[in-house]
């Protein structure tokens, strides 16, 4: 549903993450993305002999923010890969909006209505987690499960799912043991957590210097450390306001159910006294100016 533009809450500037940098904005992007998708799928695709394009739209999944990670591999296959601190169960009905609206900038508006089918490429799906919850290293959250209605021995209509790796247990995902980039992208982000927790105190400095020192993504903390703290910052934030917003939709949510209990209320307090002056023959016009009870209720009330 679209907010009116004065109901809107004010769009936070939007960051990008030391994950976004690594896989999508820095020099060395397309060869950490090629490797972690060579990780997923097994492969051994060359950079050289490999086209990848970032695909970028206006935000429109989450208020203020972007996809993180959306990339157009030979063509062929659409990647869109997120990182979550704070795991959304709505991913999938998330990603279908957003792939739908990379068909509708990649397709040709007559191809719509063309007799033949379209090609369009093969979109994938991945959730890079690293909060605090316990979940498996590997996991799958699916379309199907927020259906109102559904057969579960039934093939779904529609069907997205979007596979959540678990980036704390290095030791049962493979991906990371497979992919450099996300390995130390982990430990880093792992030891960011620890110097803060230590002391909050220069921790950013601690943390590129003991990563740097323990050969964790050392050539890129070096040449870009000074930027690292905004991005981890931005990383932060994101998180922060996903927290805030659900709370805001919870509470604004209870205070609707508060109005709308008060509104039925006093509705049917009318409708008690419509129905004492009915019963003594008050006019309808008169009951209608006293209790706002329109001349349909009150015959409805007589009737009962």
């Amino acid at each position: 549903m679209l907010i009116p533009k004065k109901q809107r809450r004010p769009k936070r500037t939007y960051r990008d993450s030391i994950f976004v940098d690594l896989f999508s904005k820095d020099r060395d992007a397309k060869k950490n993305f090629l490797s972690l998708y060579n990780a997923l799928h097994g492969t051994n695709l060359k950079l050289e002999e490999t086209q990848i394009e970032p695909v970028e739209l206006e935000q429109i999944l989450y208020m203020g923010y972007y996809n993180d990670v959306s990339m157009l591999i030979n063509g062929r296959i659409v990647v869109l890969c997120e990182h979550q601190s704070t795991l959304n169960e709505n991913m999938p009905l998330r990603c279908l909006l957003y792939i739908a609206k990379i068909y509708e900038s990649l397709m040709p508006n007559e191809t719509r209505f063309e007799k033949t089918v379209h090609p369009i490429p093969t979109p994938e799906f991945y959730v890079f987690y690293n909060g605090a919850e316990n979940l498996p290293a590997w996991s799958e959250l699916r379309l199907s499960a927020a259906f109102i209605q559904r057969d579960d021995n039934a093939t779904p209509p529609l069907e997205l799912i979007v596979p959540v790796l678990n980036l704390n247990k290095p030791a049962e995902n493979s991906v990371l043991a497979r992919c450099p980039s996300l390995k130390g992208y982990a430990e880093f982000i792992r030891i960011v957590v620890e110097e803060q927790r230590k002391n909050r105190e220069s921790f950013m400095e601690r943390a590129v210097r003991r990563a740097v020192k323990a050969g964790i993504l050392s050539e890129y903390l070096t040449r870009k450390n000074k930027e690292v703290e905004n991005m981890y910052w931005g990383e932060y934030d994101y998180a922060t306001d996903v927290k805030v917003q659900r709370r805001e939709a919870y509470n604004q949510g209870v205070t609707q159910g508060i109005a709308e209990g008060e509104k039925r209320g006093a509705h049917d307090k009318a409708l008690e006294t419509a129905r004492k002056l009915k019963s003594l023959g008050i006019a309808e016009d008169i009951i209608y100016q006293a209790t706002g009870i329109p001349v349909e209720e009150t015959c409805e009330v007589q009737s009962r």
